[in-house]
């Protein structure tokens, strides 16, 4: 047949005439078996659009198929320039740089204006950055009255997550996302004051005073200072354990369209202002699955409880009696590049603060994993989870508080995430659709006819 090319169904044999304009370079030919229909979908970076199946229908009153992609295993909701990640050879970059490279050689404020803004800042371009969020590290002082509701007692991270929510009744210009100095501000004090909330929390618990922010430190020292100040007039550092920290919050900045980076897009995408955004993005963040990954990780080695008993618990493993904590990885199929780096930091880290216990069972369980065929074939390589919780507590951080780290941190990649919704014409108001499974047309029976 004339300008038509013959196509062979791959499942049942049978083929099919397609006309040859529908074969254009980059598209996807479809044909419905349901009623013998062609459609050329277009295919651009590897993707489909959704949309694209809803022309699909087998009658005029057909709403046309849909795709059903539970928790987003294989869906794009977004286009981001943002973090790429390479599960299968064990990549991440942030707005294209290595994250060995940001490791070494950046800061985290350096890393969050990358994150931000799409590029490395220029020397004054970074000073005037850093002086803005420097000072929007104070909070107002109603904070003190709302932390002191908190029992003492309470989840740190369930105060984090109320406190930074509250942010938004003390700043109402935040609404004005579309105007871009107020969008500038709200970034400015949303990198500033977290540190200084997390702070709190942990203060609050402790039953201590809450110390105030120190112009004169960088964006960690200060954090360090505000969290175990005690009575001296000046907090002395140690740079190792400044250094460790600012690395660790490189490390966790952003990672492409995760739970919380989702829920940040979703809910900024009904136009909230991103300080309410910003406390759903944590509580997504406050689950096991997430960002509490690493405390799990702790209680693991606490429960297995010396080198000695590795062998048993990887045992109990395959057995399907215990979990793996920290490792393995939805993304990743590699080694996780984090991770790495993370275990060169621990050495110098436990230099100053004394070897953990658990660091041997740690390595021990790693050597194992990393040897044996049912770990290999499963994947399952240690994550950024495994050895950066061990890290914090040995720093004198309360296991509770680890996620709130990960909050401090992962602040940066939410505000890249949200600021580049905003600016996507093509986003809308997050909408999914649903797959309706449930009963069809009933008729309400009074309550003293039913049986």
């Amino acid at each position: 047949m004339s300008g038509t090319k013959t196509i062979i169904d791959a499942q049942n044999g049978k083929t099919f005439e397609v006309p040859e304009e529908m074969l254009q370079s980059g598209s996807l030919i479809i044909i419905d078996s349901r009623n013998g229909k062609k459609y050329s979908v277009p295919v651009t970076n590897g993707t489909i659009r959704a949309m694209d199946f809803r022309q699909m229908k087998i009658s005029d009153d057909d709403f046309g198929l849909m795709t059903y992609d539970p928790a987003f295993l294989n869906t794009a909701s977004c286009r981001s320039a943002i973090t790429f990640i390479d599960g299968d050879k064990g990549l991440l970059r942030y707005r294209g740089y290595p994250i060995e490279q940001l490791a070494e050689k950046s800061s985290f404020l350096e890393v969050a204006y990358l994150l931000i803004y799409g590029s490395l800042p220029t020397k004054t371009e970074f000073e005037e950055w850093s002086h803005n969020i420097v000072h929007h590290t104070m909070l107002h002082e109603n904070t003190k009255k709302l932390m002191e509701g908190f029992n003492r007692d309470a989840h740190p991270m369930g105060m984090f997550i109320s406190s930074v929510g509250a942010l938004s009744s003390l700043y109402p210009d935040a609404k004005n996302i579309f105007d871009k100095d107020l969008r500038q501000l709200q970034i400015y004090r949303l990198l500033g004051k977290m540190p200084t909330i997390a702070a709190y929390c942990y203060r609050h618990r402790q039953g201590l005073p809450y110390v105030y922010p120190d112009n004169t430190l960088s964006y960690t020292g200060n954090f360090l200072s505000m969290m175990f100040k005690m009575t001296e007039l000046k907090y002395k550092l140690n740079p190792v354990l400044e250094h460790a920290l600012d690395v660790l919050f490189i490390l966790h900045a952003d990672h492409e369209q995760n739970c919380s980076a989702n829920v940040m897009r979703s809910v900024g995408s009904s136009q909230a202002d991103p300080f309410v955004s910003l406390a759903a993005a944590s509580a997504a963040l406050y689950g096991p699955l997430h960002g509490g990954a690493n405390e799990q990780v702790l209680h693991m080695l606490n429960d297995i409880g010396s080198k000695e008993n590795v062998a048993a618990y990887v045992k109990r493993v395959k057995e399907g009696e215990v979990r793996l904590m920290g490792f393995g990885h939805r993304v990743y199929k590699n080694y996780d590049p984090r991770a790495k780096y993370i275990k060169e930091i621990a050495d110098k880290v436990f230099e100053v603060t004394g070897r953990s216990r658990l660091i041997d069972i740690a390595l021990e369980l790693e050597r194992i994993a990393l040897q044996e065929e049912y770990f290999i074939t499963r994947k399952l390589y240690p994550n950024v989870d495994f050895y950066s919780g061990i890290i914090y507590q040995a720093m004198g951080f309360p296991t509770d508080a680890f996620t709130v780290l990960f909050a401090i941190a992962r602040t940066a990649g939410w505000l890249a995430q949200w600021q580049e919704l905003i600016l996507d014409q093509e986003q809308k108001i997050s909408r999914p659709r649903q797959m309706y499974v449930g009963e069809g047309k009933r008729d309400y029976i009074e309550v003293k006819k039913r049986e």
